[in-house]
């Protein structure tokens, strides 16, 4: 480690504070204008083809794009590929704003406009999850993550209820201009506190074409059996993670009654789960090896799963979503982290962006087999059948030499 890498790592926690505060300014704007453009959509429409389109405008710019977001991760200044994406999103959403002033109210703005910041989101969620290493030291990056973890699900928590509240006392178009007055804030922070050199592959003339360093990346990921395996493994979990992720609201309509307080009881106690797994998981550190604290998690998860097939009570099932809530960051927080620990630096905006393909992929095509499916079968059994397969497959996962020698401790390996 160089003076300069040393004086760094010296100030991680000041530098840390300062990255997690203005991406927690940007995901909140961004929270609420997501929320808001919901509930537009749906008040304005009633349509289930509308709301498809805008669900599908979310997530299949950030699935093509991150391949790219994650060459560019690892071409180019990380700091400022954050703030380009930050400022990209905050632009687009100003137009949205100024296009509703001026009264023109059609829906294509706003799919347009969410298919732009996923494409930002394309482009940031590589560089978040590469530059990390670059100012925290390696044993610190559990706390870390952990920690932005539980920050992102407070996040996750109050922004619908601060956007809602929002909708119900002024108009659609101040909450846009919240979005971009807090994306500013969070590029003004970046840029006037946070003092992080360029990666070394950065400050390099680059030889290659994009696709090249692409097709290396790939090989990268290729030549490591640990990253094609515990990909494979994290692939099939979000796919069997469908039914609990997108079904459970039409479960407890269909079991439990259509309250509305039902359906917004579930997400939160999932949030306030994901808040407490994070304080956990940053507190705790997990096991000594990551791969055993993934794999419990797996194991609580699959648990839970399998029991909100069969519990007859609603406050019974709102515990069990509050434990699946907790087990998310317990296997998250370890998975970045040790993707963060063991894979090259000049190679880790590429493996975020296919880790960015898989997460925002899989889940949206089990429910292309999973949603069809829950029209013929009781979700319940759904439930069953998914939660017994992550609780009995995680017992290869935690099996698995290659994958238990890659979570040992950087020490140790």
């Amino acid at each position: 480690m160089n003076t300069t890498d040393g004086k760094l790592m010296s100030k991680w926690k000041r530098n840390a504070v300062i990255f997690l505060g203005s991406q927690t300014l940007s995901l909140f704007g961004s929270s609420l204008v997501q929320y808001a453009i919901l509930w537009y959509i749906t008040l304005q429409s009633q349509s289930g083809i509308m709301m498809t389109i805008y669900i599908i405008c979310g997530f299949i710019p950030t699935f093509i794009l991150s391949p790219f977001g994650g060459v560019w991760a690892d071409r180019y200044n990380r700091k400022f590929l954050i703030i380009v994406a930050d400022g990209i999103i905050a632009a687009v959403t100003l137009f949205l704003a100024i296009l509703f002033l001026s009264g023109y109210e059609a829906m294509w703005p706003l799919f347009l406009v969410s298919a732009i910041r996923a494409l930002g989101a394309g482009i940031q969620g590589p560089a978040i999850g590469a530059i990390l290493p670059q100012f925290i030291p390696k044993d610190k990056l559990t706390k870390v993550n952990g920690a932005n973890g539980s920050i992102q699900a407070v996040v996750t928590l109050i922004s619908p209820m601060v956007s809602g509240a929002l909708y119900s006392i002024t108009t659609i178009e101040m909450i846009f201009f919240i979005d971009v007055i807090t994306a500013i804030l969070a590029i003004s922070v970046l840029i006037l506190f946070l003092r992080i050199p360029a990666h070394e592959k950065a400050k390099e003339i680059q030889k290659i074409s994009y696709f090249a360093d692409m097709k290396l990346g790939l090989t990268y990921i290729k030549n490591h059996a640990f990253l094609k395996q515990l990909f494979a493994f994290l692939a099939i979990f979000f796919i069997l993670l469908a039914p609990v992720s997108f079904l459970t609201p039409l479960q407890v309509a269909r079991s439990f009654g259509e309250d509305v307080w039902r359906l917004t009881a579930i997400e939160m106690a999932f949030a306030i789960g994901m808040i407490l797994g994070g304080i956990v998981i940053a507190s705790w550190g997990g096991f000594k090896n990551k791969i055993h604290t993934i794999g419990f998690s797996l194991f609580v998860f699959g648990f839970c799963t399998f029991a909100l097939g069969i519990v007859p009570f609603f406050w019974i099932y709102l515990l069990l979503m509050g434990i699946a809530g907790i087990s998310m960051p317990i296997l998250n927080t370890p998975a970045m982290t040790l993707l963060q620990e063991k894979v090259d630096g000049d190679y880790l905006g590429r493996v975020f962006g296919v880790m960015n393909m898989i997460s925002t992929s899989m889940m949206p095509l089990g429910m292309l087999i999973f949603g069809p499916i829950s029209d013929y079968i009781k979700i319940e059994w759904l439930l069953i059948g998914t939660g017994l397969v992550m609780f009995f497959g995680t017992i290869p996962f935690i099996r698995n030499k290659m994958l238990v020698e890659a979570g040992k401790p950087v020490s140790e390996s």
